[in-house]
């Protein structure tokens, strides 16, 4: 990263397999893979990255599409957010559809990709929660043919890292065939930039409920404990009813365990939080109430 004036990139390679883009980036270790560059654009544009050279991926006919595969969808890394906000993407998998179609303008969802969505881990990625829900896993390319599988989660944390000359070429995502919803809330800069955004996904056949909590921290925040006490909560053999109170204190969960009051002072009294803060937790409250509220009527 630099903060000098942006300069043309020294060269450009356009591989049309994934084996061939790994190779490029081996033999180029300054070059950068680009897919639909709105991320890679801005940072340009914005002189904090001078790409020595670049290795496109616009030409990989096998990561534009899906396939099925032992009860997933294996999506390539380039399906733009367009693609997947169209009806037979959505019927597949409802709550990435709606977060591809909340992820800005028609420019930039005709342009941005699934794998740079993930690539660039952006706090306000909107698909990032949802995979995070879906406990989805990356297929990574690498060199000499190689394939390994990692759970988005992981990179997004930092606990496992692209190598060198890696590229993300496949995700593969549980087919729940169960109701699952995105929400999010914007602020008043940025087009449709979230403050706060909420995947939740139903887990009928194990009897679960998932959800994760994105844009207000680095990665996409899972409430594991909110989680198992309203799915224990949930009369699963009559209709997946549930009690009202049980949708607010839910809510409340949610924002509590992922944005927790201050830490008490030395005589022991709890500050409030800054009305700011004070203020994204009742919106995440709202959101995960309604989000769980949607996925059962």
């Amino acid at each position: 990263m630099t903060t000098h004036a942006p300069q043309a990139a020294q060269a450009v390679t356009l591989p049309t397999t994934l084996d061939e883009a790994v190779a490029a980036l081996a033999a180029m270790p300054a070059a950068v893979p680009v897919a639909g560059g709105t991320d890679l654009m801005a940072a340009v544009n914005s002189g904090q990255l001078r790409p020595a050279a670049l290795v496109g991926l616009g030409r990989i006919s096998e990561i534009r599409g899906w396939q099925y595969q032992d009860g997933h969808a294996l999506l390539g890394a380039g399906l733009t957010h367009a693609r997947m906000g169209r009806p037979d993407f959505a019927a597949l998998i409802p709550a990435l559809a709606a977060a591809a179609r909340a992820a800005g303008p028609p420019q930039i969802r005709n342009a941005g990709t699934l794998g740079g969505n993930i690539a660039s881990a952006a706090p306000t990625g909107d698909a990032l929660p949802v995979l995070a829900a879906l406990e989805a896993t990356l297929i990574i390319a690498g060199q000499g043919g190689a394939r390994r599988e990692v759970p988005v989660s992981h990179l997004l944390a930092g606990m496992e890292m692209l190598r060198a000359g890696e590229v993300i070429g496949y995700v593969r995502v549980p087919l729940l065939h169960a109701p699952q919803v995105f929400l999010k809330a914007t602020g008043r800069t940025g087009p449709g930039r979230a403050t706060a955004s909420v995947a939740l996904v139903l887990d009928p056949a194990r009897r679960g409920v998932r959800c994760a909590v994105g844009a207000i921290a680095p990665m996409p925040l899972r409430p594991l404990e909110a989680e198992q006490w309203v799915a224990s909560l949930i009369d699963w053999d009559n209709g997946r009813a549930i009690v009202p109170e049980a949708l607010h204190g839910f809510g409340e969960y949610v924002a509590a365990a992922c944005i927790p009051d201050e830490a008490p002072a030395e005589d022991g009294t709890v500050p409030p939080l800054p009305p700011a803060v004070l203020h994204l937790r009742r919106t995440v409250a709202a959101l995960a109430r309604r989000a769980l509220g949607r996925a059962l009527s």
